[in-house]
Order: C-alpha cells, then sequence, then structure tokens
C-alpha cells in the first residue's frame, strides 16, 4: 500500500531540514543520540518516501531544536533555555510544523485506533521482568562455572521472552530494551516501561505488583487442588482455571485450555511510563498473552479492539487460550468466548 501524502510530506520534511544542514544521516543520528541512542537506519526509516516510518513527537521536539539554531555550527541538540529569543521562536515554529504534520498522518492510520499499539512507545528504556526457574528445575548449564555456561537456562517462560523481545525491538528501533530476572532488578529499572513475564511462582515481581495494584480486580492465588499453577480470581470471587481432556486414567492428562491475564496499566512507579503484565495459570497462558498482540494472524484485529473497547488505554482482561496438540493458539479478541473477563478503571468492576 502507497504512503499517505501526509506521510511523505511529513518524510519530505525531516530529509529537507537534514539536508539544508548538510548533515548525513549518520551525523543526525549522532546528534539526536544525546538521551537515548537513534540508529542510522531508523533515520531512513524516516525519510523514506516509499514507507515512511512515523517518529515520536519526542524526536520531533529534538529536530525542532537543532534546526532552530541560527549561528551555532556544530551539530548538537540544545535545550531549550539555551535558545536565544529568534531561536526559541524558530524553535516553536518549527515544533509546531513538525507536529502538524504528524497528527495528520495519525488521522489517516489503519486501522484506526486511538493511539499507539500497545507495544510501540513514545520514549524511555523498556525492561523486560522474566520469571527466573527454581535451582532444581534449572539445565545443568545454567551453572556458572560450566564450560558451556548459558545464562538463559535460568529463566522460564523463554517463548514468551523470545517472542516478546523480537516484537518490541522491531517496534522501537531507537529505544533501548533489557531483560532481566527478579533478582537482578535495580531501583532505576522500576521507572521503565515494565513488561513483566510469568505468575507469581517464577516472579517475584509479578508477585509484588499485582499486590500493589490494588485497584485491578484480579488476583492470581494458590489453591490446594492445584500444586503446579496458580488460578485467577476476580474480586466478586469467581475462578478462572486452565481445562483438561476427559481422557480416562489409562492416559496421561492433556491441558487443552489454559488462562492468560493481560493488563495494561500506568507504572505505579512513574506514571509517564506503563506496566504490562503477560501472565498464565500455565507457560501456554504466558505466551497467549504475548501473542494476544505479537501474533500478526490476530494483532491488527485485537489492537483495533482494545483501542475502541478501552481508549484510556488502561485495562485487564482474562482470556481462554487453547492447546491443540501442545500448540499455543493466540486469542483473537474478537471472539467473545476468547474474553473471559474485561476491567477498565473507569467502569464498574467485571
Amino acid at each position: 500500500m502507497a504512503p499517505s501524502p501526509d506521510a511523505v510530506r511529513l518524510a519530505r520534511r525531516l530529509r529537507d531540514l537534514r539536508e539544508s544542514q548538510r548533515l548525513t544521516q549518520s551525523e543526525l543520528a549522532r546528534a539526536l543520540s544525546t538521551d537515548s541512542r537513534v540508529a542510522v537506519a531508523t533515520i531512513s526509516s524516516w525519510e523514506s518516501q516509499s514507507n515512511p516510518k512515523l517518529p515520536p513527537e519526542e524526536r520531533l521536539r529534538a529536530y525542532a531544536l537543532l534546526f532552530s539554531r541560527t549561528d551555532d555550527t556544530s551539530a548538537r541538540v540544545r535545550r531549550e533555555h539555551e535558545l536565544s529569543a529568534d531561536e526559541r521562536e524558530r524553535f516553536q515554529t518549527l515544533h509546531r510544523e513538525l507536529l502538524g504534520l504528524r497528527d495528520a498522518v495519525r488521522h489517516q492510520l489503519d486501522p484506526p485506533v486511538d493511539g499507539p499499539y500497545t507495544f510501540d512507545f513514545e520514549s524511555g528504556r523498556i525492561t523486560l521482568i522474566c520469571p527466573e526457574l527454581p535451582v532444581d528445575l534449572r539445565s545443568p548449564l545454567a551453572e556458572e562455572d560450566d564450560a558451556n555456561h548459558t545464562r538463559l537456562y535460568r529463566y522460564a517462560d523463554l517463548d514468551a521472552l523470545i517472542e516478546m523481545w523480537g516484537h518490541v525491538r522491531a517496534s522501537n528501533p531507537e529505544l533501548p530494551v533489557q531483560h532481566r530476572l527478579p533478582t537482578e532488578i535495580r531501583a532505576d529499572d522500576l521507572s521503565d516501561h515494565l513488561i513483566l513475564l510469568g505468575g507469581i511462582g517464577f516472579n517475584s515481581v509479578t508477585s509484588r505488583l499485582m499486590r500493589v495494584l490494588d485497584e485491578l480486580p484480579i488476583e492470581q492465588v494458590t489453591v490446594p487442588d492445584l500444586n503446579d499453577g496458580e488460578i485467577f480470581r476476580s474480586r466478586d470471587g469467581a475462578e478462572y482455571r486452565p481445562l483438561w481432556d476427559a481422557s480416562g486414567d489409562s492416559q496421561p492428562r492433556e491441558l487443552v485450555e489454559d488462562v492468560a491475564l493481560l493488563v495494561r496499566l500506568r507504572n505505579p512507579f512513574n506514571h509517564s511510563r506503563t506496566i504490562t503484565i503477560c501472565n498464565g495459570v500455565y507457560s501456554r497462558g504466558v505466551l497467549g498473552a504475548v501473542r494476544t498482540l505479537t501474533d500478526d494472524a490476530v494483532r491488527e484485529r485485537n489492537e483495533a479492539y482494545l483501542a475502541h473497547r478501552f481508549p484510556g488505554g488502561s485495562c485487564a482482561l482474562l482470556l481462554r487460550v487453547p492447546v491443540v496438540n501442545g500448540t499455543t493458539v493466540s486469542p483473537d479478541l474478537e471472539i467473545p468466548q476468547n474474553r473471559l473477563f474485561e476491567w477498565c478503571p473507569e467502569e464498574p468492576d467485571g
């Protein structure tokens, strides 16, 4: 599909600004990397005439600061307070122009959504907090003194991590993305965009934050009859459990349906950032929560559903995750049976 005229207009304007100062794409990328890295490929994607990508608002502000200078010949993004009166006026005019071009492009997005995709972030670092396997469940290669030591053998829910990691990196090429185990989390990490993978059994940060998020009308709890996972319970007392096949005693039980929890809220430690929880009773549920918004087969429809159902962006859903021959099937939110429970902060529970 050909890009819209407005998208081409913005891309051409960004290229013209760069060329007006005789900067290469590499030089511009370095100038814009003051706070967080911008790749040359990202500059190229913003200037593309055939398939332009939409720059984040904060990057357009950096463009306006950089190209508003009148007598500074260095390729350096200055702070607004460093500008002269004339430069400040030029900055404000250029900033309004670039934001106007960007808004025109956003209004033509298809499918129409009220805001960016769930895992497309405007700014900031992104930290994935992953579950950690107990020592008795790890491969010997997880030991640091093994010659073939592999750090990822300490991680649980690796399918979900690989799926999410690849998607987030591809969607945010100019932003720093890291993954950590709960025992490696530092205080500064908690102010990032947080993506929590896994349940309360193997991810202590998920356990802690689900208690901190007291507005959330869903909890994950242990029950006596399920010793290898934790079920979900809503505030009204309803329980949501996985389903097993009805085979006879001679055949091992087979998981045919897991339950996934997908949550998006403001980060309680930094309201300019978000927290996303992708959880499940078992690992199939965790992967199902992730693939709800990463699987190309359902992603567009699911993003559109969330944008219209939860225009404020905050929500929590319990989802049915079918498992067929051991394979996780990505939930389609347009199928009502897949939505077991929905919650919006602006609405009554349930």
